[in-house]
């Protein structure tokens, strides 16, 4: 479904992306992990075509991203649904306004089946009847939440999530991780997630690849990554700084 060859990008004098490849098929749960600041986030907004290239391609089922025009990737994009990093709500919605916002932009539904919509996928995400909430009566878990269900209610196929546990209490946090789980089983998407927790890459991945000095140094099940002794791997799975001891 997704593919990425010998991709390059940098900002300025600064090299981010180093010749990354990747492929991701249809149905996958992919979490990408790395070091911050490594072009985990740079690699995803390629995927999506909000970045492009310096050289190399990215395909979504066989078309080059880096070659469409702007009018050819919003149609692309229509297939992915993206939870922000900070969830991104527009501060002056209700949660409907929020969530119904793709929905009443392209102006294919009728207004009940719209508000079917949005109930349906404000309670995929546990948050049912809050349509008339501002954002700012929400906690930051809430939003995180109310972000996920805009990012279904169209039913994408493939879903993006930029640290989707960053700046959340550890409940709040594991409640996110079982949301993109069953989100993931429910709806049958192909889920691509960047993040740099451990706990949330095992919970909603079946294959894990770790980004490390702009390319892909490791691309593996879940469990064969978690146990792995490569000495870049295993220190960045458990924590360990440079000056500590690696595995034997």
């Amino acid at each position: 479904m997704i593919e990425v060859r010998d991709v390059h990008k940098s900002f300025g004098p600064q090299p981010v992306l180093r010749g990354t490849t990747l492929r991701i098929e249809k149905g996958e749960a992919v979490v990408i992990i790395g070091r911050s600041g490594g072009g985990k986030s740079i690699l995803l907004k390629h995927l999506i075509g909000l970045l492009r290239p310096d050289s190399g391609n990215v395909l979504v089922d066989g078309q080059d991203l880096a070659r469409m025009g702007e009018r050819e990737l919003l149609s692309v994009r229509r297939h992915f649904g993206m939870l922000f990093q900070a969830a991104a709500l527009f501060d002056s919605f209700d949660v409907y306004e929020n969530v119904s916002f793709v929905l009443r932009r392209e102006g294919k539904h009728t207004a009940a089946e719209m508000r079917r919509l949005v109930a349906e996928a404000l309670e995929m995400v546990e948050l049912p009847g809050i349509e008339h909430k501002k954002p700012a009566e929400l906690s930051g878990g809430m939003r995180k939440r109310v972000g996920l269900a805009r990012a279904i209610v169209y039913r994408p196929r493939i879903l993006l999530y930029d640290e989707p546990t960053t700046g959340l209490d550890p409940i709040a946090g594991d409640r996110i991780d079982r949301l993109i789980r069953r989100v993931w089983e429910q709806l049958n998407v192909t889920s691509i997630a960047v993040t740099h927790d451990m706990k949330s890459a095992r919970t909603i991945s079946n294959r894990i690849l770790m980004l490390h000095e702009g390319r892909i140094h490791a691309d593996d099940t879940t469990e064969r990554i978690f146990q792995s002794t490569d000495p870049i791997l295993y220190n960045f799975v458990n924590g360990i700084g440079e000056s500590r001891s690696e595995p034997n």
